[in-house]
């Protein structure tokens, strides 16, 4: 006992032996003390297991932000305790110096001993106080502040006694406030601890009635599908043992997405989101709500404790890696010899391996939690732009279009959620490179001057890089803005691209965009590879000035401190080669940040004016407008809508027509409050329905199309169907109401998608409804049966609003609003305004003279009374719709599974001269690191070698350092090239491949789809995919190197690095399998993202009519979430790997110092133990930038991947066969011949066109007639091979259309198609994209038909097409429904025009407007994909039993009908 007591206490350090027990005891240097002091720790440490073990037992999680009082007290006990470590370690290296042995214990011992406790006890209660159970934690404070108190007070006595303060007497006063912080945290935040009621909760005794319960009783079926991270406790967290179960997951089986753990509920979305509103409201409060808070300031206030934790981890990694070359510098002087101790060698290798094993814990947790900050930043982010879009005004619409803020979303937020990751790079880099100059200036002394002078050179010079580096990164995101906006203005309207064989044109403006995006892509990147090149050859630079220095200052050079010097360049050197990166990143995110405040800064729709009031009951009139003007845009001089004055009462039905332009829509839009009233009052009573003109449907089945949101109630639904007249169609789909839809309803006809829509709003039982021309699309059967029983029996109560064209309607609402030039001319009833307006009589005669109506008189249906449409319809049954062979049209996203090797890579790699600009860049590295090992080895053999001179030294170690600077300059620009003519290559294979895909692709890609892989993913390859990849070569080359070198000079090394060799291979292939499926699933979740996106902006209007923004705001949100998870887990799984492989390279190390330990004194050279351990520190560091480049790798070549799944789509026939080009004139007659015509959409579909026959001569005007759904939109897209048929041909004028190529065929046929497209650009762009006409030309066609008009509405655009077609003057002329949307006035301008134009040439009419193929030489009429009939349409009418003249009878009685009402 007394042996173990003088190991502990010598009498020469025991303070007053002698002295009274009093004095003993209470001198804090005394024995006792320091025993009575080790003994409170070890009861702290006994009581803390006892709570952390009732902590793990208990199965609650309880997910919390963090109090400041949490953070405060983890800071000052952090840092106490780091403080009692380091003055233990300070008092126990001294001891060594001056006495050469570390006895007796008691001082450094009980220091070192109170920090680990402190730093143990104090961070776990600080940080996990919520989640520990309240007694014992309150208990194991109480302790812990009376022993502080105890030994406080012993440490005042002691000072008052012997009239000095030591640095153990300040630090034993400090403990008490840190003890007291601790027990106020274990009250105030502990305070929501387990009382009984969560106990019943917990157990399930008590469940909230309603079913919307709160998510945190959602206990026990949830808590399985949240990730285990909620559930970690303190080990599991620092050491991601949490992830092991996924990890697993992915190693037995590939992932799916509903394999994905949801997030805890701190990083979820919604969370994010209403943080960052509580944070804004408070910062508006600050500033007196007088200007708008920064946005950034805001954000960092949000999450200011996390970004703090995280930095305190930088800090801790960064202390305890500037300890290597410390530790080296001692090993060197143990190996020559010099042991301040025994076994002083083996202390060292221990704490080698517990530094390393510090440095790794703090590294991953500090990159973790940065990365989460990330995620929550980047989902804040998205929530803030999608709320932000769906309040733009029009105005602000103009300039922020739907592809930009697309691009907000995929790549800007993107960025910004990058930089939390390298913010900490910004400091954390300086202060390593100030402790590497303290540790230099203790082994070179002055010539540390030298290094300083050559990093602030370093550092000068990329100023003004970086600043070039920002302009042109801002250039590039405008222009690849300019070029998103072409490609999605493309994409969205190919069809009609096709139709006009445009696809050349626009693919060549969107490669000239391209172009100009690359010229700045390539200058960006022409920077950072500058950048890099400045960095990586900054160590050069720094050792070439010291070492000069030193020979000048005659500083001695030995081993020690040589390899002291190149150890800490070492460890200096990566993060100095990331400045770039860092520098690289805070310029993107710069640039984006400015981007989506400008965003979010913009005009939002003013809608508090419309003031839509829901106390219905009490008002007599719903819609009161009163004197106001309403302009699209600001500072018109001429407002759109001007001095109006309407007052809708409840059922009343008010129809407004006028002619193409008046101002019909916009009068609909105002009372949508979309239109800024500038004078002038308007007030809306009631809840709103709106119909648009042109339809908007989600992705998605038609049920939920239908429902919007609200719930199923079986009977109104069915109801709804029938009103709607669904019944027929559903039945035909393949899933009834559960068949998906494409994007903006592409399977569907355009009748059908309207009906749609009417059944939307139907269904939403609103008291307003808003009816804009949605009869427009059907035929005349189905507008009749739509207006019956749509208009007048299902909202006979309601107010309706119904824009039309349709005269026929009009005799049935009780008023009449006939627009002209933006203002109301008239309203009246509709007999009274026919007996006082000539504008309106001119109208409904224009309607009665609609070519071939007196045709129509002369087939007076014989029986006028009508057979009642409750007759006509089938009675509902409900039906079952069999689950059918064909497939839903719209698949799941591909993604590859799996391992793909290096599939991806190749295809990189073999674009452009790939490989040899890789293998270049190889080369350069290989022979970089050659050169780094022989100036290394050249210093090692030479430096305590008297025969060689110091200056010859020096000199051959400068020459190699400057060759190989050259190389790496070499490497760089290699760099740039690849990735420049990799990118171009890609995306011109890509464009190809969109450019010539049919239209089936299109019909079953929804848009978001391909915008997330030509936005977000192209920009990955651009910017990210060529550096990363020769960064993850080049770091495991050095990782490769650095093991190699170990293993060289102490070849002993190679016993336990070859298992860790084997074992990280395979750690690396476990790790694989998870990750690679973790990052497909994240980019098919940020398509869905991406999609909803793109859908929202475009439904905007619907959106907020029908009030459904919060709906929409919680499906984004959910969405984001659902694309969170794989991320979040993707990026731990990152950590869970490096952290493991650390572990073992700190064995590696830690073995080789042990070796150079055992084995006999002059085995190795002084110089060589240096150079292999200054290689070996600097091995955790390398191997985790290899690693970590390689996952990064990984992870970007998924995008490669992405791309490359759209760049072979099946294409199209070829654009032209030179061989079988058609004359010049070619069609010169017009004559069309269709035998035998087969078509089925896709392989394993029905036919949708069953053998048709018929031949149309050359200068007839054929009429294309039959019911919604027959195929005569589809017969269009088979003369212009937009469906290639199945079996039959069409030939025209001789020629069959299937030899010839696409182009040469569908620039001699003229359409006007069926949904009119403007593109972005001036009125002469939209006739004639292609410059092919001269003005004058161009002028007289305007002159036929246009009036001047700035906001173009449909009727307008469709006149544009009408406008394309004159232009173009082809012998085959088709209007697939070219009059839907216009008024009877224009129509017959139309007509006339196409009459007197078009006169000898083939017109292909289809058309549910009868009058408009009245006068036609011939009418076909289809069903159900066949021939009905074909002949003269006089003919048919007086046929018996003849489609077409039930059809004309159906259109006859529909007039008298609507006159009667």
């Amino acid at each position: 006992m007394e042996e173990i007591w003088s190991m502990f206490c010598a009498e020469s350090d025991c303070i007053s032996c002698g002295g009274s027990s009093f004095e003993f005891l209470t001198h804090p240097s005394s024995c006792t003390s320091h025993a009575l002091i080790i003994f409170f720790n070890v009861v702290l440490l006994f009581m803390f297991l006892i709570t952390m073990v009732k902590k793990s037992s208990s199965s609650r999680t309880r997910d919390g932000v963090m109090s400041t009082l949490q953070i405060v007290s983890a800071v000052v006990n952090g840092c106490l305790g780091l403080s009692f470590l380091f003055f233990g370690f300070w008092i126990l290296q001294e001891k060594l110096r001056k006495h050469h042995t570390a006895l007796p214990l008691n001082l450094w011992f009980q220091a070192l001993f109170q920090g680990f406790i402190l730093l143990l006890i104090g961070l776990t209660v600080s940080i996990k106080v919520k989640q520990l159970p309240r007694t014992p934690v309150r208990l194991l404070t109480i302790l812990a502040t009376l022993f502080a108190g105890f030994t406080c007070v012993l440490s005042l006595f002691a000072a008052v006694l012997n009239k000095q303060v030591t640095i153990k007497i300040a630090l034993d006063v400090l403990s008490l406030p840190g003890a007291v912080l601790l027990l106020l945290c274990a009250y105030k935040c502990c305070k929501y601890g387990e009382s009984d009621d969560d106990v019943i909760v917990r157990n399930g005794l008590y469940r909230p009635l309603n079913g919307e319960a709160d998510s945190k009783y959602d206990g026990d079926e949830d808590n399985e599908s949240v990730t285990s991270f909620a559930r970690a406790g303190l080990f599991s967290n620092f050491s991601f043992w949490w992830l092991n179960s996924l990890m697993k997951k992915g190693r037995e089986e590939t992932l799916k997405e509903e394999d994905m753990p949801k997030l805890r509920e701190a990083e979820r979305a919604e969370n994010c989101y209403v943080m960052f509103l509580e944070q804004l409201e408070k910062q508006k409060r600050k500033s007196g709500f007088s200007s708008q808070p920064s946005l950034l300031k805001v954000i960092i206030c949000c999450y200011w404790k996390e970004i703090l934790i995280s930095g305190l981890f930088a800090l801790l990694k960064i202390l305890t890696l500037s300890a290597g070359p410390l530790l080296l510098n001692a090993f060197i002087l143990v190996a020559e010899g010099h042991e301040s101790f025994k076994y002083e060698g083996y202390v060292l290798a221990i704490t080698l391996f517990f530094a390393k094993n510090i440095e790794s814990v703090s590294q991953r947790q500090w990159y973790f939690r940065s990365r989460l900050i990330g995620l929550k930043v980047r989902s804040l982010l998205t929530a803030v732009i999608y709320k932000k879009q769906l309040q733009l005004s029009n105005s602000a619409k103009l300039v922020h279009s739907a592809g930009e803020i697309m691009n907000y979303v995929t790549v800007d937020a993107y960025r910004i959620g990058e930089f939390p990751f390298w913010f900490h790079q910004t400091w954390t880099t300086s202060l390593q490179l100030c402790l590497a100059l303290v540790i230099l200036f203790r082994a070179v002394g002055l010539a540390t001057i030298a290094a300083l002078v050559a990093i602030i050179l370093t550092v000068a010079c990329n100023a003004p890089v970086a600043k070039l580096q920002h302009q042109f990164q801002t250039k590039l995101m405008t222009a690849q803005d300019e070029r998103l906006k072409v490609l999605s203005e493309a994409l969205v309207n190919m069809k009609v691209l096709k139709l006009y064989a445009w696809e050349t044109h626009f693919k060549s403006v969107i490669e000239s965009l391209r172009k100009v995006e690359l010229k700045w892509l390539s200058a960006v990147q022409m920077r950072r590879a500058y950048n890099t090149f400045l960095f990586w050859s900054s160590p050069v630079l720094v050792s070439a000035a010291t070492f000069g220095a030193c020979y000048f200052l005659k500083v001695p050079l030995h081993a020690n401190n040589v390899f002291t010097f190149v150890a800490t360049l070492r460890l200096v050197q990566d993060p100095i080669r990331a400045i770039p990166d860092v520098i690289g990143v805070v310029i993107q995110a710069k640039v984006a940040f400015a981007r989506i405040v400008k965003f979010l800064e913009a005009p939002e729709l003013q809608t508090a004016r419309v003031g839509q009031k829901y106390n219905t009951g009490s008002v007599k009139t719903a819609i009161v407008i009163k004197s106001a003007d309403f302009s699209w845009e600001e500072n018109l001089p001429k407002p759109t809508l001007r001095n109006i004055n309407l007052e809708v009462s409840h059922g009343e039905k008010v129809a407004i027509c006028g002619e193409v332009g008046s101002g019909k829509s916009t009068l609909l839009a105002a009372i949508l409050g979309e239109v800024p009233n500038t004078k002038g009052s308007i007030q809306v009573y009631g809840k709103i329905a709106y119909v648009s003109q042109t339809a908007w449907i989600q992705t998605g089945t038609i049920q939920d199309n239908i429902l919007f949101g609200s719930s199923m109630d079986s009977q109104r639904y069915r109801e709804t169907l029938e009103r709607c007249s669904l019944i027929k169609d559903l039945e035909l789909l393949p899933y009834g109401d559960l068949t998906e839809i494409g994007e903006r309803g592409v399977n569907l006809s355009g009748g059908q998608k309207q009906r749609i829509q009417l059944a939307r709003a139907l269904y939403q039982n609103a008291e307003i409804y808003l009816l804009d021309d949605p009869f427009s699309a059907v035929d005349a059967h189905t507008a009749s049966s739509l207006f019956n029983e749509y208009v007048m029996e299902a909202l006979s109560d309601k107010i309706v609003l119904l824009v039309t064209h349709q005269v026929d309607f009009l005799p049935g609402f009780d008023s009449v609003l006939l627009m002209s030039d933006g203002e109301i001319l008239e309203s009246a009833p509709y007999n009274e305004l026919l007996s006082t307006s000539q504008e309106f009589q001119d109208l409904v005669n224009a309607h009665k003279e609609t070519a071939g109506s007196e045709r129509l008189a002369q087939v007076t249906p014989s029986e006028k009374h009508l057979t009642s449409v409750k007759e006509i319809k089938k009675s509902f049954t409900e039906i079952q719709y069999k689950t059918s062979n064909g497939d839903q049209l719209i698949k799941l996203e591909e993604r590859e599974t799996g391992d793909t090797g290096f599939k991806p890579y190749k295809q990189y790699l073999s674009q452009n001269k790939g490989y040899i600009y890789f293998s270049l860049g190889f080369a350069g590295h290989f022979v970089f690191v050659i050169c780094q090992i022989l100036q290394n080895s050249w210093m090692a053999a030479n430096v305590d070698n008297p025969r060689i001179s110091t200056l010859k030294l020096i000199t051959v170690y400068l020459i190699i350092g400057i060759f190989s600077t050259f190389i790496l300059l070499l490497r760089s620009l290699t760099t740039v090239m690849l990735g420049v003519e990799s990118s171009k290559s890609l995306f011109s294979q890509l464009l190809n491949s969109l450019f010539r895909s049919p239209m089936s692709f299109y019909d079953s890609t929804p848009l978001g789809r391909i915008l997330s892989r030509v936005s977000a993913d192209l920009s990955i390859v651009d910017l990210d995919v060529p550096f990363s990849l020769i960064f993850a070569v080049g770091a495991t080359m050095n990782a490769v190197a650095n093991l190699g070198v170990l293993a060289a000079i102490t070849w002993q090394v190679l016993f336990v690095s070859l298992p860790t060799v084997y074992l990280t291979y395979r750690l690396q292939s476990y790790y694989f399998s998870t990750a690679k499926e973790l990052m497909r699933i994240n980019g098919t979740t940020k398509s869905l993202v991406a999609n909803h996106i793109a859908e929202s902006v475009a439904g905007s209007i619907t959106i907020r009519a029908f009030e459904e923004e919060e709906r929409f705001f919680s499906k984004n949100l959910q969405l984001v979430d659902i694309n969170a998870s794989p991320f979040f887990h993707s990026f731990a799984a990152n950590e869970w790997l490096i952290q493991r492989l650390e572990t073992l390279s700190a064995t590696v190390l830690a073995s080789a110092a042990l070796c150079m330990v055992l084995l006999p004194p002059d085995t190795f050279t002084s110089g060589f133990i240096g150079m292999a351990l200054s290689y070996g520190l600097s091995l955790n560091m390398s191997l985790v930038f290899s690693i970590q480049n390689q996952c990064t790798t990984a992870n970007y070549i998924i995008s490669v991947e992405r791309l490359n799944q759209y760049m072979y789509i099946p294409s199209e026939a070829p654009e032209v066969i030179e061989e079988n080009r058609p004359p010049a004139n070619w069609p010169h007659v017009g004559k069309v011949e269709i035998h035998d015509l087969q078509i089925r959409y896709r392989a394993n579909s029905p036919l949708v066109l069953r053998g048709i026959s018929c031949t149309f001569e050359g200068g007839h005007k054929i009429g294309i007639v039959g019911r919604t759904g027959s195929g005569k939109t589809t017969l269009i897209g088979a003369l212009f091979r937009l469906v290639e048929p199945t079996r039959g041909k069409i030939i025209v004028d001789g020629i069959d259309i299937s030899t010839i190529g696409l182009h040469d065929l569908r620039s001699r046929f003229g359409i006007i198609p069926q949904d009119p497209t403007l593109f972005n650009g001036t009125v002469r762009y939209n006739l004639d994209p292609l410059s092919q006409h001269s003005d004058p030309e161009i002028w007289e066609v305007l002159g036929k038909f246009m009036d001047e008009g700035s906001n173009w509405s449909m009727g307008q655009r469709q006149l544009f097409c009408l406008g394309r077609a004159l232009l173009r003057r082809s012998r085959v002329l088709v209007l697939d429904e070219a009059t839907a949307s216009i008024d009877n006035a224009t129509d017959m301008i139309l007509q006339k025009t196409i009459r007197t134009e078009f006169v000898d040439c083939t017109v292909i009419t289809v058309a549910h407007r009868i009058p408009t193929v009245m006068d036609c030489t011939m009418v076909l009429a289809m069903s159900d994909g066949q021939i009905v009939e074909y002949d003269e349409p006089m003919k048919l009418m007086k046929k018996d039993g003849s489609l077409f003249g039930k059809l004309v009878k159906e259109y006859w009685s529909h007039m008298q009908s609507a006159e009667s009402h």
